[in-house]
């Protein structure tokens, strides 16, 4: 166990970063394979998803983006104790609102993925914060 001030890294700490870091690296995946083979990827979506995935405006794309790279960006600070992952997960938690926004806006919002989503993305911000004030993030 690593030592911080006061004594060691809990066990939750650990479990709650890598499991953190499983789930975002599974979107950051998901991501990139709708980037790389968008028919592939989204077969299972609806036509509507499907055309507002090809037309979505460059800032809905830009809150997509900053919500999935934000929070895989948190779960590696995390994983080596940076005190960087509070802010990273703050912009992952605003570029997710500003993604489903424009989901609904669009109207192809889903929204028991995407409130989950965003309660998994606010819990790892809060969290982040919650380490860094006990030493746990450097």
């Amino acid at each position: 166990m690593n030592k911080v001030a006061g004594g060691s890294v809990p066990t939750s700490f650990w479990v709650i970063a890598g499991v953190g870091m499983i789930w975002n690296a599974i979107g950051g995946y998901l991501y990139t394979w709708s980037k790389l083979d968008p028919a592939a990827a989204l077969t299972q979506a609806s036509p509507a998803m499907q055309d507002y995935v090809a037309n979505m405006p460059v800032w809905a794309h830009l809150g997509w983006s900053l919500g999935i790279w934000g929070s895989v960006a948190g779960s590696v600070l995390m994983l080596v104790r940076s005190r960087y992952a509070v802010p990273a997960f703050l912009v992952s938690l605003v570029g997710a609102i500003v993604s489903y926004a424009a989901q609904a806006m669009a109207g192809v919002f889903e929204p028991a993925l995407s409130i989950f989503i965003v309660l998994v993305i606010a819990f790892l911000w809060h969290y982040s914060r919650r380490s860094a004030a006990q030493g746990l993030l450097g």
